[in-house]
């Protein structure tokens, strides 16, 4: 059942309407960013209309700044089930997590260990093997099965101690989409006292965070992968927000969430955040509070992008050559996004994104900055592996579309 009137949400999308050669193009690249709908456009070129002016100052267009963002924060607060203090701002996911490992790291001894993920996007790990390297702390890593693509939980209690500092966790992988199974990982790690820090880029554009559930203690993502501007954000809990001293400039706000937010934000950007958590609550009907209007959009988006991965992986077994990489079983279907990383026989990943390319069909190819992924399956000196991510906005027709391309390059090869 259509609950979410694809059509209708569609036509919020300017840029889903190009075509190329004729036909339609298929946007199936979400992973790596996904398009902007016409109220997100509208609100950041408002702000920049309007006047924009810095933070504190005493006139009106200054006035303006500082409601923007305090709009933005609540909206944040209100999809991630946070408190508006509990939200930072920043250029990118990559570059908060690389202030906050730094701060964090500035209290580890030789000894302390930390815990990192091969499902992990590379942002929330080179981080945090500097942070070690610089203090002396000892790196363990948590493995995944190559064969379904999902974190081996049941090995991380071995890992955990008595001196682990941090266990650094995807929240779903941004290569294979395979979700993980964050409050039982949240759980062992609290039990030795470690702290959580989640990586949440992959999972926000198709599943609903709590981070009051999870109790993770912190959870970063970016906003351009859920329909908004190219504008990081930073959940974490107040008291530590407060408590770890962060590296920032003398004028800077002395408390949380404004000493870690470094230099001037883009507030046009800001500005647009704000509209891309009201877009997707808006998917969840017009009555209830924001945070009620987002639980169920998110539900809806769950079970829509579920229908199109069952029919991604029922007629990918039509096409000669084709390998999924990560869960393919359907009644698994739960723990994955609608994310699929593929190869095809006869082609490099390169090629085959190519092809596609000319037909008017977008996706990746490469690695994605899953490094660690990629070398656990040995594709890293191959090319990696090519990408087909959907998201609420894509079709049916189009899940159909990218298949056919396959089947005919897998004919002809």
């Amino acid at each position: 059942m259509d609950l979410l009137n694809i059509q209708a949400l569609r036509a919020q999308f300017p840029a889903l309407q190009q075509t190329v050669g004729g036909k339609t193009a298929v946007f199936l690249d979400g992973p790596g960013g996904t398009q902007t709908p016409q109220t997100v456009i509208q609100a950041m070129r408002a702000y920049l209309e309007q006047g924009s002016s810095n933070l504190g100052g005493a006139f009106a267009t200054s006035q303006y700044t500082d409601q923007i963002v305090a709009d933005a924060r609540q909206a944040m607060a209100d999809l991630l089930n946070a408190r508006p203090e509990e939200i930072v701002f920043g250029q990118n996911m990559t570059s908060l997590t690389f202030s906050i490992s730094r701060a964090l790291s500035r209290r580890w001894q030789p000894g302390d260990e930390i815990i990192l993920t091969r499902l992990d996007h590379d942002a929330n790990i080179s981080p945090w093997l500097l942070a070690a390297e610089e203090r002396g702390a000892t790196v363990r890593w948590l493995d995944f099965d190559p064969t379904d693509c999902t974190l081996r939980l049941d090995t991380l209690p071995d890992l955990l101690n008595g001196r682990t500092r941090l266990l650094a966790i995807t929240a779903a992988s941004n290569a294979v989409g395979s979700i993980t199974n964050l409050p039982q990982a949240i759980s062992l790690a609290h039990q030795v006292g470690a702290l959580v820090y989640v990586d949440a880029v992959h999972y926000a554009p198709h599943a609903l965070i709590d981070v009051q559930a999870l109790d993770c203690d912190f959870l970063a993502c970016s906003v351009y992968k859920f329909f908004g501007p190219h504008t990081g954000v930073l959940y974490g809990k107040y008291h530590l927000l407060e408590e770890i001293p962060a590296y920032k400039v003398r004028p800077a706000p002395a408390h949380a969430p404004g000493k870690w937010e470094t230099g001037t934000q883009s507030f046009e950007s800001l500005a647009g955040v704000r509209a891309a958590v009201d877009y997707l609550a808006s998917l969840g009907g017009e009555t209830g509070t924001r945070r009620a209007r987002l639980e169920q959009a998110m539900k809806q988006i769950k079970a829509y992008e579920m229908s199109l991965s069952t029919q991604f992986l029922q007629e990918a077994t039509a096409v000669s050559g084709l390998r999924v990489y990560g869960i393919t079983d359907i009644e698994q279907l739960a723990w994955r996004t609608p994310t699929f990383a593929i190869s095809l026989a006869g082609y490099s990943p390169r090629e085959v994104a190519h092809r596609l390319g000319e037909d008017g069909i977008f996706v990746w190819d490469g690695h994605y900055y899953a490094i660690a992924v990629m070398e656990r399956l040995g594709l890293l000196e191959q090319g990696g592996l090519v990408r087909i991510g959907f998201v609420h906005y894509n079709t049916s027709e189009e899940v159909t579309r990218v298949l056919d391309a396959l089947k005919k390059l897998g004919t002809t090869r």
